[in-house]
Order: C-alpha cells, then structure tokens, then sequence
C-alpha cells in the first residue's frame, strides 16, 4: 500500500502538538497522561489542520468512532487507506504517546455516550420523510453530544480571565455576524441587565467605529464558529490595536480570530442534516456565554443584584395583571 510521503500542511499539526499557544491548554490527568475527555471534539477542531493522509485517518475515525476504537493499528491504517506510521503521526498530533492511548479514549467516549443515550442515530443522515419522533431524538442527541465535548473542551482558566476582564471593564464590545450576531444579542442583553455597559455590533462600519473608541481596560468579544469571518476579525483587531483585552469564542483553537485574541473560549459542534457546523454551533455558544456571564454576575454580586432589582422593577407594570384581566 502506497501513500504520499508528505501530508502537506497537515505535518504541521505534528510538530508542536503538545505544545498550547497563549490561551490554549493542553488537559493532563493527575499521571501525566493525556486526558481522554473529547477526543472527538479534538479531532474536529483540528480537522481543518489536517491534509493528505492525516485527513482522511481523522475522517475515517468521526464517521464511525466505535469502529476505530474496536480497529488494530493496520486495520485503521487498511480501512483510512493510509499506514501505521501515519496513524501514529495522527496520535502524537493528538497528544498521545501512542495508539493503544487513543484507542483508549475513543472506546471511553464512546462508552460514555452510550450509557448516556446520547448516540441514537447521531451519525445517520435525516431524511425528509423521516418522523418527527426521529428528528427530534437525533437533534437532542447531537446537541448533547456537543454540550459534553465543549465542557470537554472548555479552559475554565481562560473563562476566568474572560469574566476578571469584563467584571472590571469600563466597556464591552461584542462582534459577530449572521448567526453569530443573534448569540452575541444574547450576551449583550444578559450583561445589560446586570449594568455591564455594554454594545453588540453587526454592522462591520458601527462594529469598526466603536472599536476606534476603545481604550486599555475595555474588552472586545468576538464570535465565530469557524474563526475566519472577515469582518469579525477586523472588529477585534481594532479594538486590540487599541489596547482593549480581546476574548475570541470559536471552535477552531488555531484559527485566525483564536490567534488574534488574547482569550480564546472553545465549543463544539455535532452537525446533523439540515443542521450545518455553524448551525449547530449555537447552542453551545449560548452555553458558553451563558458560564461567562454567571462569572461575571459572581464577580460583581452586589452591583449585579441591585441592577437586576432595578431593572425589574422598571419592567415590572408592564407584566403585572392590574384589573384581574388577561391582556
């Protein structure tokens, strides 16, 4: 059996994978070894990185990882059309030593998943004469899935330094488009409530304007599934080359947005039909943000109190029933 010698710019995934740039972290367990938790989750995160042979091995294990995790090392190698040598490649840019340590946390994951139920049909495509019942089994599975594999993920550390820098700034700006902007809507009206001055921008010439105006002590919060929105990345750069800390919130760790920021804030994804990665990346956003605003709430309890019993009051009449009738 025969491969390419070269993996293209997938070797580069190879070299320094045990190696986190600034505001990514690589999780061990107390032993030293790598922490099987989300390994699939790492797998699709890093798929982009991926080319050649090194690609069609990360495929192969996301299309059916109870098989992998079943597979000898040359049986992976036989069935992704590549070699031993390459699957080894693949485990040490992973993180692991070798394959017997990622056969181990795919059959984990795996495991896990199933004793959850979160695996019904979550790699079967949905059809259009499909039931509801069907549908609706194989999205709460999916979105199940990506909750555990973006807690998987998730550097609470880094969720730390988020909710430190937002609880102390003066502004807060958050960037994003198309589905992006609704979730970063979200966030701003969450943080309002709570007196954060804060502004969520969609328009890119508002978004640029706005980032101008920022200072040392403002934060800049970008939001993109895949990392490479154009006008996203030119909003945080902005408000970075003004001094302001800057939060990326994606699900791609080596992605342009995740380079540029200072914090990178990770999530997962597990696509359906009709449900693209970006589609699907939603909920786990919503997750994410909906962690980050609860720390920022911690960090500023009194003031955060006091606002929510101020801004209730003010919406108060309009939801009470004043004569005993419905409106």
């Amino acid at each position: 059996m025969s491969e390419p010698e070269m993996d293209g710019a997938a070797s580069t995934a190879v070299v320094d994978p045990l190696v986190p740039r600034a505001g990514v972290t690589t999780s061990h367990n107390h032993g030293g070894q790598l922490n099987s938790d989300g390994v699939l989750a790492r797998v699709r995160s890093m798929l982009p990185e991926f080319t050649g042979a090194l690609r069609r091995v990360a495929e192969h294990v996301l299309t059916d990882p109870a098989a992998a995790s079943r597979a000898t090392i040359v049986e992976l190698a036989e069935r992704s059309g590549t070699s031993p040598a390459t699957i080894t490649r693949f485990c040490r840019a992973l993180g692991f030593d070798g394959y017997a340590d990622l056969r181990l946390g795919i059959a984990a994951e795996t495991g896990r998943a199933r004793s959850a139920g979160w695996t019904v049909d979550i790699g079967r495509e949905i059809q259009p004469s499909d039931p509801l019942e069907r549908v609706l089994g194989q999205i709460m599975a999916a979105d199940t899935q990506a909750m555990h594999d973006t807690a998987a993920l998730l550097d609470l550390s880094e969720v730390e330094r988020a909710a430190a820098a937002i609880a102390a700034s003066a502004r807060v700006n958050i960037f994003g488009a198309s589905g992006s902007a609704l979730v970063g809507e979200e966030m701003q009206f969450s943080l309002h409530r709570i007196g954060v001055p804060v502004w969520a921008w969609t328009d890119v010439h508002n978004g640029l304007a706005s980032a101008a105006l920022s200072r040392p002590g403002d934060v800049a919060l970008g939001i993109s599934h895949s990392g490479a929105t154009g006008e996203t990345i030119e909003m945080l750069a902005e408000a970075s080359s003004r001094g302001a800390t800057t939060i990326a919130l994606t699900s791609f760790p080596r992605s342009p947005l995740a380079e540029l920021a200072d914090i990178t804030l990770l999530t997962a994804t597990q696509a359906t039909t009709f449900r693209p990665d970006a589609l699907s990346a939603r909920h786990p956003q919503l997750v994410v943000l909906d962690l980050l605003y609860v720390a920022v709430a911690q960090r500023t309890h009194e003031r955060s109190h006091a606002a929510f019993q101020r801004t209730a009051q003010a919406v108060h009449g309009h939801k009470a029933v004043k004569d005993g009738s419905t409106t």
